[in-house]
């Protein structure tokens, strides 16, 4: 088998009522055509990003009350907002997550054979793919969940800069309670912003420091 690293396959805001806001979708490399390819389909994206919310929820109740005693407050979870390794989907896919202090949430999904460091997707020849090759091993390795603090930081430095666009309206990315139908939260479509978590995801390798 030819020798992978790992690469973001997806990313994925989610909002604070639990509606999607973004998603990216980056090709995974196939070792059987030597080519760049998504592993899953958008839906089948969008699916796996949904069943992130209830790791959220079920792990936000535990570091709020850890051993399940409301008395022993706040685990330090709550304190960075990083949720780490939130479910290995398959034998390749897993996914990490993030939530900001306003419930904003951020999915990465790792392909841990997602990338041949002698073959690059095409168009990204960035310096830090051609480094990782070291680290990688046939069939994919674990990651630590510091590997993906990076991205997040990113992302969330992303979303701040979206904010701060006198021109974006966050209350039209926001499902507001007894809304009339057809009145569902609009998706985020800055195009600096998807061509921010391109990037962000292009860019990420494990061992990387900064995006």
């Amino acid at each position: 088998m030819a020798q992978t690293v790992p690469s973001i396959a997806c990313l994925g805001v989610i909002g604070r009522n639990n509606n999607p806001l973004h998603i990216t979708i980056f090709p995974s490399f196939d070792s059987t055509t030597r080519t760049y390819v998504p592993v899953r389909t958008p839906l089948q994206f969008s699916l796996l990003l949904s069943g992130t919310l209830d790791v959220f929820e079920t792990r936000a109740r535990q570091q709020s009350h850890p051993g399940g005693n409301p008395a022993s407050g706040p685990g330090s979870l709550l304190l960075s907002g990083d949720f780490g390794l939130l479910h290995a989907i398959d034998d390749r896919l897993a996914a990490y997550g993030f939530e900001t202090n306003t419930g904003v949430k951020f999915v990465a999904v790792v392909d841990l054979r997602g990338r041949s460091p002698s073959i690059l997707p095409s168009g990204n020849n960035n310096d830090n793919n051609n480094t990782v090759g070291a680290k990688g091993g046939s069939g994919g390795i674990g990651l630590r969940d510091n590997e993906l603090k990076p991205v997040f930081r990113a992302m969330q430095t992303a979303y701040v800069r979206l904010l701060q666009n006198p021109f974006y309206d966050p209350d039209e990315t926001t499902v507001i309670a007894g809304a009339k139908p057809g009145g569902a939260a609009k998706r985020i479509t800055s195009r600096k912003f998807a061509d921010e978590m391109r990037k962000i995801g292009e860019l990420w390798a494990p061992g990387v420091a900064t995006l």
